[in-house]
Order: C-alpha cells, then sequence, then structure tokens
C-alpha cells in the first residue's frame, strides 16, 4: 500500500479518536444522566464504546503515522 495512503488514513483516524475523545468529555455535549437513564443496567457500555471509539483510534492512528514505512 502507498504510505501516502497509509498517512492520510492514520491522520484521520487520529482526528476522528480526537473529536470523540472531546465530544465525550465536554460537559453538556453527550448528556450522561439521560443515557444512564435510557440504558440501565447497560450504561457501563458506554465507557466499553468510548474506549474503542476514542483513545484507541487515536493511538492506533499515532502508531500508523509513525511506524508507516
Amino acid at each position: 500500500m502507498n504510505i501516502a495512503v497509509v498517512k492520510i488514513f492514520s491522520i484521520i483516524l487520529c482526528l476522528f479518536g480526537f473529536v470523540i475523545t472531546v465530544a465525550f468529555w465536554i460537559p453538556g455535549l453527550v448528556n450522561k444522566p439521560r443515557l444512564k437513564e435510557l440504558l440501565g443496567s447497560r450504561y457501563p457500555l458506554i465507557y466499553f464504546i468510548y474506549g474503542a471509539n476514542g483513545p484507541f483510534l487515536l493511538a492506533l492512528g499515532l502508531l500508523l503515522y509513525f511506524f508507516a514505512k
């Protein structure tokens, strides 16, 4: 695969992960009490989804960007 394509893909992953992370932690953007009310006992699943999409994508993008050859 072309190195430029990998670099662009990694930048997209970083941006997407950053946006999810910021959106989750800024008060008011994600209504956590409403989510807790809707999900009930499944509420901890939100943290799994956040972890899989926010910081994980950011870290994956950074790894791809710096170690792609």
